[in-house]
């Protein structure tokens, strides 16, 4: 897990939950099962600092010791995701509030703020205390921060959130001129004359806040969040012994993640739940590929961070007592969802939990074993994982076969949570890319993009994607423009460059930055209509779709129109154009990328079925690939409850079964296959 030079297996486990003499028996029954780390403390403050001032470390004591006598690793978690309410009660401006102002009430968990000053203080003593006591424990091998910083709520509304937001703000803008004439407050009468005029977006008549002021907004809970993150992170490496790796979990809105993993932290750990993707709380999704989808969030986690952990793998049916139904996982999808994570990158597997709690919101959240604590068919199904682990150590460490970039940035990022038109072709084009690249079994990466990133990042790729970078900079089309011209293809979709850092439209022509290089410009746009037919073009023979929202492309001198518009109110108007830039090209593409669209621009640049001459995979599977040392492997992972089968073209090696193959092949339901092809 960027920490670690091999696969290993982990667990959480709460021993504050259950009685010390369950303790060793539990380790015992873990380590038999090859588990070698257990996750805790991520939730005790109360066990740690049960009234204020009063510290008692022995109980976590007792355990370390017990887990260093019986060989199993600790990652110790900073409880501050739950404060004790002695804590909430004595000082309420530690909680957040919501939009009209009121305070969240104690008896949940992340009903704190960042930026309180008290919150910040409790929260570095119980962590100078915590690293004091255990930072050089011989069973503790790392540290987890909190717990899924902004999970829950990723918005912070208390007075010391719009005190920090207003100093945040002078910071970046210096003066209030600056700030009106970015925000362009002179809109709706919103001219602010004070900085203590200024507030987090509280709820409104209207409730549509300043969209320039929701971006900064957004930006200000990210910095807020890495900041108690960095704070907490900083003490524990000034007492912690050596070689404890520092890291967290989550991957949630108003956060740069990137920037977190890059700057505070060892390696970024993700918790996957593949049966969100099918759907909880009884609003099951019609998506064909349901908990298949669970490999663009893990392709968005590596984007973070290439080798990273998994927290909380999912072992159990997930719900809480008043909120989320989802069933348990059928026999083969607690290793199939394990097996997952890791052929996208993940080499660390932790699985949420040991045990399911019988107390608490929780007691639904299905861990590993039932209430009754006895064996089970989950716990054999852990087993089997770490046993084929170990036989698929070689590959711990390799990259991804990545054939394709699709850029990320995290403006973008940013503007999309806030900006529904925005978010509405970004997450059209985020689908349909992934079932197009799962329909071809091409593996790509999403990569981060900023204003300092070099070419040479980019030329690691033969084509790169930018769906819908509203938001664009000089810097990122000068990258763009030299990764075009020694050699890569740029595609850009429809609804980019019109947006200024700000988040307002600048009087010029779309794509912005990017119009040097497509020779385009945008003559006339729209979403499209319900009340008409879903708009087509034409490239070459091929038909392709202009789902979700269309451009008439303007081009010019030296631009290729490659398609037009043949039905729709747009019939006849360029579609898709193309401009030669050095050695390479860039695209332009004028809507989204629906499945068939990006389907048919990965078949035109030679990336589909890049393992064809090696196995020929039903579009039913999915398929990873990844590489180390020049030696490829491929995960093909079935999904679905029956058999399924694949076709070896050649003799390959099947690193679970410790054969060769060769001929038709079958994997039985939600099984998977781990080749060295």
């Amino acid at each position: 897990m960027g920490v670690l030079n091999r696969y290993e297996a982990g667990v959480c486990y709460y021993p504050e939950h259950w009685k010390e003499t369950l303790w060793e028996d539990d380790l015992r029954r873990m380590l038999a099962n090859g588990i070698k780390t257990v996750r805790v403390a991520e939730f005790a403050w109360s066990i740690f600092e049960r009234t204020e001032g009063a510290y008692d470390f022995s109980f976590f004591a007792r355990f370390l010791d017990l887990c260093a006598r019986v060989g199993m690793k600790v990652i110790l978690g900073t409880p501050s995701a739950t404060p004790p309410a002695w804590l909430t009660e004595k000082y309420p401006e530690t909680r957040n509030a919501d939009a009209s102002g009121h305070l969240y009430a104690h008896g949940g968990r992340r009903h704190y703020n960042y930026n309180s000053p008290i919150y910040r203080q409790k929260t570095g003593q119980l962590v100078q205390k915590m690293a004091e006591a255990y930072g050089h424990h011989p069973a503790v091998v790392g540290w987890q921060i909190d717990n899924e910083l902004n999970c829950e709520t990723a918005d912070f509304l208390s007075e010391a959130d719009t005190l920090a937001f207003r100093s945040f703000l002078k910071k970046n803008y210096g003066t209030l001129d600056a700030l009106n004439e970015a925000w362009g407050t002179v809109f709706w009468s919103q001219t602010y004359t004070a900085w203590e005029k200024i507030f987090v977006p509280r709820q409104n008549a209207v409730s549509a806040h300043n969209p320039s002021l929701m971006l900064d907004y957004v930006r200000f809970v990210s910095e807020s969040a890495i900041s108690f993150c960095a704070m907490q992170a900083q003490i524990i490496r000034a007492c912690a012994a050596p070689g404890q790796f520092i890291t967290t979990n989550g991957m949630f809105g108003h956060l740069d993640n990137v920037r977190m993993s890059r700057d505070v932290l060892d390696v970024y750990m993700y918790d996957s739940y593949p049966d969100f993707w099918y759907g909880v709380d009884q609003t099951w999704k019609k998506e064909e590929l349901h908990d298949r989808n669970a490999s663009l969030a893990l392709t968005r986690v590596r984007s973070i961070c290439r080798h990273f952990g998994i927290m909380e793998q999912q072992s159990g049916g997930n719900g809480w007592y008043n909120r989320m139904e989802a069933p348990m996982p059928r026999p083969g999808q607690l290793e199939l969802w394990a097996m997952q994570s890791v052929a996208h990158g993940a080499d660390y597997i932790s699985f949420f939990r040991w045990r399911t709690s019988p107390v608490g919101t929780e007691i639904y959240w299905h861990g590993i074993l039932d209430y009754d604590n006895h064996d089970n068919r989950r716990l054999r199904e852990v087993r089997k994982f770490t046993e084929h682990l170990e036989k698929i150590q070689e590959i711990c460490g390799a990259d991804t076969d990545a054939r394709f970039a699709v850029l990320t940035n995290p403006d973008n990022l940013f503007d999309a949570e806030v900006d529904h038109w925005h978010a509405r072709v970004e997450n059209a084009s985020q689908q349909g890319i992934f079932e197009a690249a799962q329909a071809l079994h091409v593996t790509y990466d999403l990569l981060d993009i900023r204003d300092d990133t070099s070419v040479e990042t980019l030329c690691a790729y033969p084509l790169v994607i930018v769906p819908h970078f509203v938001i664009t900079t000089h810097e990122m089309a000068e990258c763009l423009k030299a990764y075009a011209q020694q050699g890569g293809t740029v595609v850009i979709g429809c609804r980019t460059g019109y947006k200024d850092r700000h988040g307002t439209c600048p009087m010029r022509p779309m794509p912005g930055d990017f119009r040097e290089m497509t020779g385009t410009a945008v003559d006339e746009y729209s979403f499209a209509s319900p009340a008409e037919k879903e708009a087509t073009g034409k490239w070459g023979d091929e038909e392709i779709p202009a789902a979700c929202f269309m451009e008439s492309l303007k081009a010019e001198e030296g631009t290729e129109i490659l398609a037009r518009y043949t039905t729709g109110y747009l019939k006849g108007e360029p579609l898709l154009t193309l401009r030669q830039n050095g050695k390479g090209k860039v695209l332009h593409f004028g809507s989204t990328f629906s499945k068939s669209a990006a389907m048919c621009l990965l078949r035109r640049a030679g990336l589909a079925e890049p393992y064809a001459g090696d196995v020929q995979v039903p579009e039913s599977m999915e398929a990873v690939g990844r590489v180390k040392n020049g030696k490829r492997y491929l995960f093909i992972l079935n999904y679905l409850p029956e058999s399924q089968q694949f076709e070896a073209k050649r003799p390959v090696y099947d690193l679970l079964g410790q054969e060769t193959l060769e001929g038709t092949v079958t994997v039985p339901g939600y099984g998977v296959c781990v080749l060295r092809i």
